[in-house]
């Protein structure tokens, strides 16, 4: 009998090609993803004289620089920005690697394309110079970020030293209650755990919570493990996986998919496996969650009132808390619904999929938002089909900007920025001090609970709002 093993553990043996005495290891890369933050990447291969070594296995996209006012690379006004966006179209073309460029309807946010495109399988080790690379677990691969020398390693051997991390399951038993979605889920875990609470260890998302989560769920919470410190997270195929990946562009076909099918059906982690770290919590205690501070961490239910730094445990996390709300503006005890709310923004690639662009549009159609909103679908293909479906009609009859595909406000790199001394309910993954601008004050919520807030123009209980009560 062999010792049962993870997820996790089956998918790093596999990809592993040698290990040294000191415990590096190096792996095998089977997915390579660059975006328009890549080039120092290509110019060291151009340096050095070296080809992409395997070109089929890497595939591009700018998002990060691009301008979703327009995708005129007029429109992106700054030339380094447009230099670091023209400089991937030329290292695609030049090395053979697949793009998904400006003009091209499948352009969107590197993690959001990547599953869309069926890129993105179970069993593969993936990378890509972008911390939130996590996001692609959600599919049974194990997906981590890795720095610009990495990726010109990468690009030139296909391959990537690493050492080995731990394994840590997180699980979520029970029913979610009504307007709690997967995004209040990582909120809830990372509030929970900690920032550091995953550092070291690869994340396994479990439980009766994720196997009813759909698959763009399982994304949202997979791209916010980087936020707990861990350097992945995974969610083990099911009959769902199977059910998104059948039919895309990327993904197997004919007699191929059945061969995959029979491959990933034996990845989930066995019965009577060892994780090095446990953590279980309720699903029917999660509540709409709102961040109040400049770290994910600094969580709270809408229903719950911004702490007092007196009462941390700790003089590191008072004074970590105290200087965290002297930034944001905030007074201990003030109710997390009376936090006011000066713009908004829903999209990123942990929030601009279709069901997220529908959560969003449930909530402002037949109302009118009170502050600038800002709506940015992850792709072109997830923009189309929220037109199809008449989601930017609700939008832009209730007062929401609908803007052309790309990170946007979720990093101040492109334009899109939030004024000093704003507070910004936003769908994306970080609040980091001047994350969306120098001095914006970031709020981190799900969909829902940032479409009621630009209605109302403060934090708001969605589930009271869509009740009446708001």
């Amino acid at each position: 009998m062999t010792t049962p093993r993870t997820l996790f553990e089956k998918i790093w043996e596999r990809h592993t090609v040698q290990v040294r005495p000191d415990g590096a290891t190096l792996l095998h890369v089977a997915r390579h993803l660059v975006h328009d933050g890549s080039r120092a990447g290509f110019q060291a291969l151009t340096e050095r004289g070296l080809p992409v070594r395997h070109p089929e296995r890497t595939f591009g996209t700018p998002d990060h620089y691009v301008s979703t006012a327009s995708h005129d690379l007029a429109a992106i006004t700054e030339p380094y920005r447009r230099e670091m966006v023209t400089a991937l179209t030329a290292n695609a073309r030049e090395h053979g690697v697949t793009l998904f460029d400006l003009g091209d309807r499948r352009q969107g946010i590197v993690h959001v394309i990547g599953p869309e495109q069926g890129i993105t399988q179970p069993g593969l080790l993936m990378v890509c110079g972008d911390s939130h690379t996590a996001t692609h677990g959600a599919l049974g691969a194990l997906a981590f970020g890795i720095g610009a020398s990495e990726v010109s390693h990468v690009l030139a051997t296909q391959t990537l030293w690493q050492t080995r991390p731990k394994s840590m399951r997180v699980a979520v038993e029970g029913q979610l209650g009504a307007w709690v979605t997967p995004k209040d889920v990582i909120l809830a875990i990372i509030a929970r755990i900690g920032a550091a609470g995953g550092t070291g260890h690869v994340i396994e998302y479990a439980g009766s919570a994720f196997r009813a989560m759909s698959m763009e769920g399982r994304l949202t919470v997979c791209n916010m493990s980087i936020e707990a410190g861990a350097r992945a997270g995974m969610v083990a195929p099911d009959e769902t996986t199977y059910a998104y990946l059948r039919g895309r562009p990327y993904a197997p076909q004919g007699p191929m998919w059945d061969r995959a099918l029979a491959f990933w059906r034996g990845l989930p982690s066995d019965p009577g496996a060892v994780f090095d770290r446990e953590v279980t919590l309720s699903g029917a205690d999660i509540a709409p969650m709102v961040t109040w501070g400049t770290s994910p961490e600094d969580a709270a239910p809408i229903t719950g009132d911004v702490p007092d730094p007196a009462r941390a445990p700790t003089a590191e996390r008072r004074e970590a808390m105290a200087r965290a709300l002297a930034y944001m503006g905030l007074e201990p005890g003030t109710a997390i619904a009376a936090i006011p709310v000066d713009r908004v923004f829903i999209g990123s690639c942990t929030n601009s999929r279709i069901e997220d662009l529908r959560s969003a549009a449930a909530i402002a159609r037949g109302r009118k938002a009170l502050v600038p909103a800002m709506v940015v679908a992850g792709s072109g293909l997830v923009k189309a089909q929220a037109e199809a479906e008449g989601l930017h009609t609700v939008f832009l009859e209730a007062g929401f900007e609908w803007r052309e595909p790309g990170c946007s406000m979720c990093v101040g790199m492109n334009g899109d920025l939030v004024a000093a001394g704003e507070h910004c309910a936003s769908t994306s993954n970080r609040n980091f001090v001047g994350r969306q601008g120098r001095g914006a004050r970031t709020h981190l919520l799900s969909p829902a609970m940032a479409a009621a807030a630009a209605i109302t123009g403060r934090m708001t209980d969605v589930r009271q709002l869509m009740a009446g009560a708001a």
